[in-house]
């Protein structure tokens, strides 16, 4: 049986692929071996970087809560410890919402914090 080499299912695959390769620079839009390379590559990245997305946010959430408890006079390893013993579940991308949008909320977390933190010569 010969090789298939114009085919509707072929047509397809090739317009699925120039599909995903619209926009590229150059050949990479146009050309299919040069298509082909950089759709592989773009999925590699976009497979990783969305596990990547999730660790940028996360630090972006502490380093906002770290600036807040740093306004109210404490660090940022005590709020999340005093917040624990106090047995508040609270995600970091919560804390950090609460901290942006409702300051008083936020500076009764603190108090509660510092009420049921470990108290340790550096931190008194």
């Amino acid at each position: 049986m010969p090789r298939a080499r114009n085919g509707s299912v072929r047509n397809w695959a090739r317009k699925r692929l120039m599909r995903e390769a619209r926009g590229y620079y150059g050949s990479k839009s146009s050309h299919r071996y040069a298509a082909v390379i950089a759709v592989m590559r773009a999925g590699r990245f976009a497979f990783r970087d969305r596990r990547l997305r999730k660790r940028d946010m996360r630090a972006l959430w502490i380093t906002r809560i770290t600036a807040a408890c740093r306004m109210r006079g404490t660090r940022y390893s005590l709020f999340i410890n005093g917040l624990k013993l106090a047995g508040v579940n609270l995600n970091r991308k919560m804390l950090s919402q609460v901290a942006i949008e409702d300051p008083k909320a936020f500076d009764q977390l603190v108090d509660l914090a510092r009420q049921h933190a470990i108290a340790t010569p550096a931190a008194a």
